[in-house]
């Protein structure tokens, strides 16, 4: 059986990024064969970042999996024994949510060598990074997922990066002031691109299960 593990950092349940996740799973799912797909809410769950507590780097014991114990424990060790990595944030600020920072300093820090600094992870695996934002193609100030993105390149792999640009900040925009944005125009764009971005989920979930499968 192989194993996708998806790592949801984004507040809302029912949203874009958790809609985002939601259609790569559908994809994973949708290519058969033995494929479990299970998606972690990082929001649901009470942990700590990294504690600089160096118990991964303790001679004659380090590890390449984070020691501290807390409800982000098992989700660590889990992502150590699976076969595909997929992580989901909106941008804010121009970076991933705090939630998902704090997750990637968890999960990256043990992989990290200070004897010759190279990265290793328990495995390497295919990875994804999806990102939703209000920023366009053309304007905005997104960094993703930042420096964590080289650990998780050297570590696991070259990750496959899907964007959701533009996307709805709430679904009505006369109960807020936000007289920043356009409605329609939001809507315009919505219309035209939202869907394909789903699909775009949905294809690449089933491009990862066909390739463990394979």
């Amino acid at each position: 059986m192989k194993k996708i593990i998806i790592i949801d950092g984004g507040p809302r349940m029912n949203f874009n990024t958790a809609s985002m996740l939601a259609k790569f799973a559908e994809g994973a799912n949708s290519a058969g064969g033995e494929i479990e797909v299970k998606t972690v809410r990082l929001y649901g769950l009470d942990y700590k970042g990294c504690m600089s507590c160096m118990a991964c780097k303790i001679k004659g014991k380090a590890s390449n999996v984070c020691r501290f114990k807390d409800a982000l424990t098992p989700v660590l060790e889990e992502i150590a024994n699976a076969d595909g990595l997929v992580l989901g944030s909106p941008i804010y600020f121009g970076d991933v949510t705090g939630q998902m920072r704090t997750f990637l300093e968890r999960l990256a820090f043990p992989w990290l060598s200070y004897n010759d600094y190279s990265l290793t992870a328990p495995r390497r695996m295919p990875v994804v990074l999806i990102e939703t934002m209000n920023g366009t193609p053309e304007r905005n100030n997104s960094q993703g997922y930042g420096s964590m993105e080289f650990c998780l390149k050297t570590a696991l792999g070259e990750p496959e990066r899907l964007i959701a640009y533009n996307t709805y900040q709430v679904k009505n925009y006369d109960r807020f002031e936000l007289a920043g944005f356009s409605e329609q125009a939001k809507r315009q764009w919505r219309d035209g691109h939202w869907e394909q971005d789903l699909q775009r989920a949905f294809d690449s979930g089933k491009r990862m299960a066909e390739k463990l499968l394979t």
